[in-house]
């Protein structure tokens, strides 16, 4: 029931991208049969290269890209005949320093005719000025089956029977992964269930639920926008105007809800008859609206409609139309550009330990392969992980986590592998290791995934099989009349982690304090449940083949697991205590703001009483900058000249204290930190 998506490279550099989730077409040792319908591992007559400063300046003055305007470049380019040039990542108005700072603007698409990319490449490596090219390699979903839908049927029983628990959604109760009660009973009196072996969520929601300033960037299949599961919380751009134009200058057109760069436009897809539901089956898990009456439950999904995180779609596949490395690191710049403090990467490439015959040529074996074999991918997560948040944020810099892989390889796949990423393994509904999962190096954290071949003899009243030990959640209609379904594997571990890492950011600014990427992967590791104790014996299981069900029994050795699954099982409870410990307090933000613009400001971010408080603001130099009182600590700032002027903000109610801040008034620039 799992299924993924390749990133075919060359001969030399084979990796895959494999997006964990739970189908009819079953086979977890084997490649799927789609493999040999690969017709070429490049987007062809497409390279990205990193060009020196000095030759990216030239470019950057030049109306016309279709010369270089250096006579070594435009020799090799020459050989190829006519070719474009055109920044990799479109002009962001309010993130163009910072893009620079970062190096992003010297990446460049080179389009050509008449010659591979293999041979281009090489030729434009041995120009010094050139720093690094990538081959943009498409990106091909290597499965053809979706979602197993809960039936109409199921659903409306369900909603018969709540009994109205933490939450009133319905379907909560058969969410294991969220609420464990150990009682997943199967026949002859054999328990595969543990109690508490969940994320250990119940507890954390007596803190906190959510937060609707944290946004999700979810990088996968489009989400269904329009779910009554998840509308509430899907990110919403006010700035843009669907269809219209680029209203808010960040380079993209119309992404109210976040952006498809598969069809390269701002309306995000489900519909295409091979969708899988997958991007709408991960934002469920994430923050799927809690305590609205509906369907399912969520790790960070707020109370009736309010103050969940939100989900920005970053559209990456679309029915069997292929991406490409080009798209998916736009998407991750998109999503740290526009708000998003964790990254949700439920792909990633094949294990560098995987088996090869079962699933062809290893990815990358070390982070340094990695790092030279996708260079613009590198860059552009690095770019998220340094420069998503902000130093006036809950947050200073992005989170990103990947699926481990779903190879059974003793080792996860790039790039959740690399140091500054956060890898995840799937667990069953008793912490032992999923028949499927990647696990060794690499792997930091263990979350539930679901595993239908170890619940094989489960059947429910429609003759499916197992569904009961996978992941329920929410999927498009045109997948799941119901709107829900199952899937599994180590992409469904993942959105676990991610919904997780939200709450703890969104308890974060609940609290008004700030913690750091670094701290709060520290969080997640050190407060992780020891699921060592449950890997002893053999698991013996059965493998699932759609349309026939369970056959060939089959046995996995969970010793070799053992102090293999990283820290252990991610605990959102134990996370939310150590947010109690943190100290570092929001300072109310020094103002960027251009001449004539205005800015709007929560002061109610920034201190403890949100709402609650009353704020006064005083202004030294009235002649530079003004503001408005809006209620409910809500602010607007205008700039009225240039120059910068000194400014206090003295708060009454539930904290009493003085800030001081600064008030910046420039032409050209636009407004920074969190607002």
């Amino acid at each position: 029931m799992k299924f993924g998506s390749r990133i075919v490279t060359s001969a030399a550099l084979v990796a895959m991208l494999c997006l964990g989730g739970c189908l009819n077409e079953i086979d977890h040792n084997s490649p799927s049969e789609d493999n040999s319908k690969v017709e070429s591992p490049y987007v062809e007559g497409e390279l990205m290269v990193k060009f020196t400063p000095e030759v990216e300046a030239m470019l950057a003055t030049r109306s016309d890209l279709t010369r270089s305007g250096i006579p070594t470049v435009d020799k090799v380019l020459d050989l190829i005949g006519g070719y474009e040039l055109e920044r990799v990542f479109p002009i962001n108005s309010e993130r163009e320093e910072l893009t620079r700072q970062s190096g992003l603007h010297l990446w460049y698409v080179v389009r050509f005719n008449g010659e591979s990319s293999e041979s281009v490449a090489a030729k434009l490596r041995q120009l010094g000025e050139v720093q690094a090219v990538d081959i943009n390699r498409t990106v091909k979903r290597a499965y053809t089956g979706k979602a197993t839908p809960l039936s109409v049927d199921k659903l409306t029983r369900a909603a018969a029977t709540v009994d109205g628990g933490k939450m009133n959604d319905p379907l909560l109760g058969a969410q294991w992964n969220l609420i464990n009660n150990g009682d997943l009973f199967l026949k002859d009196g054999i328990v595969k269930s543990v109690k508490d072996a969940d994320v250990q969520v119940a507890q954390a929601w007596e803190k906190c639920v959510g937060h609707e300033d944290i946004i999700v960037a979810v990088l996968d299949e489009g989400v269904c926008v329009d779910h009554p599961d998840l509308m509430a919380n899907m990110w919403v751009n006010e700035d843009e105007k669907e269809g219209r134009a680029d209203n808010d200058h960040n380079g993209y057109v119309g992404d109210i809800h976040g952006y498809n760069f598969v069809k390269d436009q701002g309306t995000i897809t489900t519909n295409d008859y091979l969708d899988t539901g997958h991007g709408s089956h991960v934002a469920g898990v994430i923050a799927a609206v809690n305590n609205n009456g509906i369907g399912i439950s969520s790790i960070a999904g707020g109370n009736n409609g309010v103050g969940g995180v939100k989900i920005m779609s970053c559209q990456i596949f679309s029915g069997n139309v292929g991406s490409s490395v080009l798209a998916v690191a736009k998407a991750m710049k998109y999503a740290a550009d526009n708000g998003a403090v964790v990254l949700q990467c439920s792909w990633g490439y094949v294990s560098g330990e995987a088996n090869e015959y079962d699933w062809g040529e290893q990815g990358f074996h070390t982070e340094e392969e990695w790092k030279m074999g996708s260079p613009l991918e590198y860059d552009a997560l690095n770019y998220f992980v340094h420069n998503a948040g902000s130093p006036n944020g809950p947050i200073n810099g992005g989170v990103a986590i990947f699926a481990g892989g779903n190879e059974s390889a003793p080792q996860a796949g790039y790039p959740g592998a690399a140091d500054f990423a956060v890898s995840v393994a799937a667990t069953a509904a008793d912490f032992t290791a999923a028949v499927y999962t990647n696990y060794g190096p690499g792997t930091t954290i263990s979350a539930p995934g679901g595993d239908q071949d170890y619940y094989w003899d489960y059947v429910d009243d429609d003759h499916n099989y197992g569904e009961v030990g996978c992941i329920l959640s929410t999927l498009p209609f045109n997948v799941s009349p119901s709107g829900y379904g199952y899937m599994e594997g180590t992409s469904m571990a993942c959105p676990h982690v991610s919904g997780v890492a939200a709450l703890a950011i969104a308890y974060a600014a609940q609290r008004c304090v700030q913690i750091t990427p670094e701290q709060l992967k520290q969080m997640i590791y050190e407060t992780a449940v020891d699921i060592d104790p449950y890997m002893v014996g053999m698991k013996e299981y059965r493998r699932y083949v759609a349309d026939i069900g369970p056959i060939q029994p089959m046995k996995m050795d969970l010793s070799l697991y053992r102090g293999k699954m990283g820290a252990g099982q991610i605990n959102t409870a134990g996370i939310l205590e150590r947010i109690d410990g943190v100290d570092t307090y929001l300072q109310f933000p020094n103002l960027y703001i251009r001449e004539g613009r205005s800015v709007a400001v929560r002061a109610d971010r920034y201190f403890v009483g949100g709402q609650e408080n009353t704020y006064t603001i005083t202004i030294d130099n009235k002649d530079i900058a003004s503001y408005e009182e809006n209620g409910e600590g809500r602010f607007t700032f205008t700039g009225k000249k240039v120059g910068t002027t000194k400014a206090t903000i003295k708060v009454s109610g539930t904290t009493n204290e003085v800030q001081e801040f600064t008030i910046t008034v420039r032409k050209g620039a636009g407004s920074n930190g969190w607002m």
